[in-house]
């Protein structure tokens, strides 16, 4: 006895629909274009802000000719060359002590870890302007600066302007980079550090070698924006009588009589040298972005023709 399985018709075909062989093809999408109304709206009231700030202006007691004529002041011009130094030099000066008071703030010596955090509560702390009046006024208590056989001066020679520019600036920058520094060394996992040590690394080796490079692309965007804030911190130098960009311009507008004209000529050097670093900064990052990243960031080019395609129409395809 043999049992038997119905299998049904054996002609049975399954049944035909849209697309299978022999019937008729999909018919073509009707794309409907994606309108962004809410793109438009925000941006006609954005230029409509915008014109109307840059027509109040134009209509303001300002002689625009002179904020061309200064632009190129010779006196201006060597403001902006000393505003580029110390914030250069005062920028370096505080990423070596920020790179140090990292490191001994980590370290297993109390007493290094003390001296650190100490340097680090007083100078984030205070303001930058009473820091740099304190190091201007320090003839007042110091006649001399002894260092034994070593070097022995009078204090008001020492304390020039630009070094109580760089110190004030610097000491100040130190202790906001050594927190920076180190949070990028933190996030540098410590298998890393077990590893060094396991091939013979000594601490210093692992440090310079291993963890710091790693570290860099924790440390470089905050630093970017630190040297930015310089920049314009920078002109708080004036008050200890360092001829910088603003101290230039100020003697110019308040001896032809263009304050505010001078304020702007100010303001177009600072915001170009903004500018320029950020840009600057901007690569930088992205160079370090490699092998962190499955893309690297876009370019400020890409970036911008990426922003002019958001008014575009898109469409919907299948």
């Amino acid at each position: 006895m043999t049992d038997k399985i119905d299998k049904g018709p054996a002609d049975a075909t399954p049944p035909a629909g849209p697309g299978a062989s022999g019937t008729t093809p999909y018919e073509a999408i009707k794309a409907i274009p994606v309108r962004h109304y809410g793109r438009w709206i925000s941006a006609v009231v954005v230029a409509v802000l915008l014109g109307w700030l840059v027509y109040a202006f134009s209509q303001g007691k300002i002689i625009w000719a002179t904020v061309g004529d200064k632009l190129f002041d010779p006196s201006v011009l060597a403001g902006l060359g000393n505003t580029v130094i110390i914030s250069i030099t005062s920028m370096a000066l505080g990423l070596v002590l920020g790179i140090l008071f990292a490191v001994m703030r980590l370290s297993k010596n109390p007493v290094t870890s003390f001296v650190s955090w100490l340097y680090i509560w007083f100078f984030r702390g205070t303001p930058v302007y009473v820091q740099l009046l304190v190091w201007f006024s320090l003839p007042l208590i110091f006649e001399y600066i002894n260092l034994g056989p070593i070097y022995k001066n009078e204090t008001v020679d020492v304390m020039t302007p630009f070094m109580v520019a760089l110190l004030g600036l610097g000491l100040n920058e130190g202790a906001y980079m050594a927190e920076i520094v180190r949070a990028g060394i933190q996030s540098v996992d410590e298998g890393q550090t077990e590893a060094s040590h396991a091939l013979g690394m000594t601490q210093t080796q692992t440090m310079r070698r291993v963890v710091l490079p790693q570290a860099m692309r924790v440390i470089i965007p905050p630093t970017g924006n630190e040297f930015i804030n310089m920049l314009k911190t920078s002109s708080l130098v004036s008050a200890v009588q360092y001829t910088e960009l603003l101290r230039a311009s100020s003697n110019i507008g308040s001896t032809a009589g263009a304050v505010m004209e001078m304020f702007f000529v100010a303001s177009i050097w600072y915001l170009a040298l903004t500018s320029v670093f950020s840009v600057g900064q901007y690569y930088l990052e992205r160079r370090y972005a490699r092998g962190a990243q499955r893309t690297l960031p876009p370019t400020p080019f890409e970036r911008l023709k990426a922003n002019l395609n958001m008014f575009r129409r898109t469409e919907v395809s299948r």
